[in-house]
Parts: C-alpha cells; structure tokens; sequence
C-alpha cells in the first residue's frame, strides 16, 4: 500500500525530470571544471547520452539509482508496493540502458555510466579524467 494519497503522488512523480538533474548537473559542472568541453543530449546517438565528447568518441550518461536500478545501491530497488507496475517498467529501462551502450559501443563510441549516488564521491573528477584521457583506446592516432 502505498503511503502517500494518489494525488501528492502524482505531484511528487510529475516533478521528475528526465533532463538537468542534479546528479546531470554535478557531473557537467566537474567535466567543465576539469577542462572539457561537451555536447548534451545529442538525438543523433542512441540512448541520447547526457553528455557527450565528440572530439574524443566518448559518452557519458548519469543514471538515477532508482529509475535505472543500481544494483549496488540501496536506492536500486523495486517498491514494495505495486510491483507488477514497477517490476517490468524498471525492467524495461535496464533493457534499454544495455542495448543503447551497446549500440554506441558498435559504433565505436567509449560509455561511462555515472551513477547518482557516486556524484558526490570525491573520487569523481578522477574519474571523469581517466575516462576522457584514456588514450590507449582512442580509435584514432593522436597527432601532436
């Protein structure tokens, strides 16, 4: 049963963004701190990634913990309540996460998925770093 009335509900779910996010915004102000630059939500790439680094063939999204479940986290599960609601809507989103990696993957994109709750690790901007300067596995030749 669920513990909020049907309409504070759906107040609270029609306040759920897809774009601009906090956890979104974290990571676009550390990439921009560190020096790069980005492209946001680009239609033409599968899956839409939120931030994208074209020079470099490299994408990153950053996921909700809930809506894309994170199996590391607590936040990553399925409500106890209306489960044959959320069951196969979440599901349905993990399916869809692994088949769009894949497809940019096929393209010869590199994917980095951050999750919510390691925004506010400290071990972010390494992160972004090691990712973006990951030469070894540009498929291009650097040029200096």
């Amino acid at each position: 049963m669920d513990a909020l009335s049907p309409d504070r509900r759906s107040e609270n779910m029609r306040r759920i963004r897809s774009v601009d996010t906090a956890p979104e915004m974290a990571v676009r102000k550390a990439a921009h701190r560190l020096g790069y630059r980005y492209r946001l939500h680009r239609k033409d790439l599968p899956g839409r990634p939120d931030l994208v680094f074209p020079s470099r063939k490299a994408a990153i999204f950053v996921h909700g913990c809930f809506w894309h479940q994170h199996s590391r986290c607590r936040e990553g599960r399925v409500p106890g309540s209306n489960r044959q609601y959320w069951s196969p809507k979440l599901a349905a989103n993990v399916a869809r996460d692994s088949r769009n990696r894949r497809k940019l993957r096929r393209l010869g994109w590199r994917v980095l998925t951050v999750w919510e709750c390691e925004v506010s690790d400290s071990r972010l901007d390494a992160r972004i770093v090691g990712f973006l300067d990951d030469t070894t596995r540009w498929p291009f030749e650097q040029v200096f």
